[in-house]
């Protein structure tokens, strides 16, 4: 069983679980819109539990853009939950209608429970980007302020609460200017970034990282499509795939390297913005991602069944595969 829903199409997601509950959150937008290239202009945030990862229960729309006028009230995009200082925590990415949505920048909201309400705390806005490292937006650079995907760490590293989210830096080829960004806070709620963890080189960018540990070795994953690929990539990779990877490092602040290979791409994108969670039916880890493109070449919206994945040597590997993802 699919997280589907008849009538929205549904894409990035993130996750948080509690007493044996499987909580997703995720970017959905109306079918009725028509062109799904227009839901990301179209979005809200929807909210759906499961106890296996596998039949999920809808819980409807729990958040979604500023209704007056505001640095987000455009678009809220990918982010993440924790639970620290006694209560949930979202981040999540937004875009002003005044910017034409081109200029992203990062949310905070809070809540007593998981089902919601979501409270911004403030005006919403928890980190805005720092010239001393990452590209602002120019016409014709990039398409636009990439400033999004926030993943925070629910335990402090060092005294300090760690942020890492997609960014570009402000120097060389356009193509391999896409990083991790790093912000630090004491408290959740005031936030200074930092220089790159992970400092580019390869691609363009890379979207919805998500950072965790396993066996003393730490994971970034990210997704990204093949157009946005270094040449150097594209040419080594036989022009390259889209879909979802990973880095890795031996703590979390790097320095982070991507695995050889990639994990799971094609061309065109079969699944997008996956994650590597903990199956509990299984025990062992899978991955999770929103299902892009289909057999009929039209965009399908909404998010596949956990699939195995093999960790050996500090490398993941889909189980369905009998390769090695190169």
């Amino acid at each position: 069983m699919t997280l589907k829903l008849n009538d929205k199409y549904i894409w990035d997601f993130w996750h948080f679980e509690e007493a044996g509950e499987q909580h997703l959150f995720f970017l959905q937008a109306d079918r009725a819109i028509g062109n799904p290239d227009l839901r990301h202009w179209n979005v809200s945030i929807g909210h759906a539990v499961s106890t296996d990862l596998r039949h999920w229960t809808p819980l409807g729309t729990t958040f979604g853009p500023s209704a007056s006028p505001a640095w987000d009230d455009f678009t809220t995009w990918t982010g993440s939950v924790i639970k620290a200082e006694g209560r949930y925590h979202l981040f999540y990415t937004g875009t002003s209608r005044a910017e034409n949505g081109l200029r992203q920048r990062i949310g905070h909201a809070t809540s007593d429970s998981l089902n919601g309400p979501w409270t911004r705390v403030g005006s919403g806005l928890a980190l805005d980007l720092d010239e001393r490292f990452y590209e602002e937006h120019a016409e014709g650079r990039w398409h636009d302020r990439a400033l999004r995907d926030p993943w925070v760490l629910p335990e402090k590293i060092d005294g300090q609460y760690h942020m890492f989210y997609t960014a570009r830096r402000n120097d060389g080829p356009l193509y391999e200017r896409g990083v991790i960004g790093h912000a630090v806070s004491p408290d959740l709620v005031h936030w200074n970034a930092t220089a790159p963890v992970y400092q580019g080189g390869h691609y363009g960018q890379l979207e919805v990282p998500q950072v965790f540990e396993r066996d003393g070795r730490w994971y970034c994953v990210f997704c990204n499509v093949a157009p946005h690929w270094s040449e150097a990539m594209r040419a080594r990779h036989d022009g390259g795939v889209s879909g979802t990877h990973y880095l890795v490092a031996d703590h979390p602040l790097g320095p982070w390297q991507p695995a050889p290979g990639f994990l799971d791409g094609d061309i065109p994108c079969r699944r997008y913005a996956g994650k590597i969670l903990r199956d509990p039916v299984t025990g062992h880890d899978c991955l999770m991602a929103f299902e892009d493109t289909g057999g009929d070449g039209q965009f399908v919206g909404q998010i596949c069944d956990p699939i195995p994945l093999r960790l050996e040597q500090g490398r993941y590997f889909l189980a369905e595969n009998d390769n090695d993802g190169q």
